[in-house]
């Protein structure tokens, strides 16, 4: 799987790529991951990527020319094109597990006070948010976005079943998880853990997924 990062900012992802499972995957081959500076699309002398938006307002907008250059630089016919943006579709485990089965994301990160809309009506298939608040650069956003998706493409995990059991995948979060010793300044790890009936732990572990759901986020639990 392909990702192409447009952005202002290419130093901002140094390290977070170059580390844990994303390493080895994309040593592996199993991902490619390219930084594009899309700053070298801009041909005036002084390489000016924004301008004041029409209307008045705060803040300078990305002009669409040379965001709408990098993308179609990179784009090839299997190309799902994502503009990460805090007035996206939310990203979920739903969503991940779709983007993963694309060969080749290219991620946009904005940056100011936004884009020219005219580049999502030319060139990106959908906006996707991480969350519901504004960070200053897009850059945070697709550091999110590759890692949840990144662990759904199969050879990744060490175990690709794995992610079959995060939180969200069942509609709910995770279970607790527990490891040795049984008892750590005076907390003990729950006997139906130790006894071996695994009908009783996975009773359990959906008891208490549900039951921290519901005190965490209700709007989860579905009503039927």
């Amino acid at each position: 799987m392909k990702f192409d990062l447009l952005t202002l900012f290419p130093d901002y992802f140094k390290g977070p790529f170059d580390v844990s499972m994303l390493k080895r995957a994309r040593e592996k081959g199993l991902i490619d991951i390219n930084v594009l500076n899309m700053r070298s699309f801009a041909k005036d002398k002084h390489q000016t990527m924004d301008d004041r938006p029409y209307g008045g307002g705060p803040g300078m907008v990305l002009k669409p020319k040379p965001v709408v250059d990098a993308i179609r630089s990179v784009k090839r016919d299997d190309s799902y094109v994502v503009m990460l943006s805090p007035q996206g579709n939310p990203l979920s485990a739903a969503k991940c597990r779709e983007l993963a089965k694309k060969p080749h994301l290219v991620l946009v990160c904005g940056h100011y006070e936004g884009v020219d809309e005219r580049v999502n009506a030319l060139e990106v298939d959908e906006e996707i948010s991480i969350g519901d608040y504004v960070l200053t650069n897009g850059g945070p956003a697709a550091i999110v976005l590759i890692d949840s998706v990144v662990r759904f493409v199969p050879g990744v995990l060490g175990k690709d079943a794995s992610a079959n059991f995060d939180s969200f995948e069942e509609g709910v979060f995770d279970a607790p998880h527990y490891t040795r010793p049984e008892e750590f300044e005076g907390v003990r790890v729950p006997e139906v853990l130790l006894g071996g009936n695994h009908s009783e732990i996975e009773k359990w572990r959906k008891s208490q997924a549900i039951e921290k759901t519901k005190r965490v986020r209700p709007e989860l639990i579905r009503s039927d």
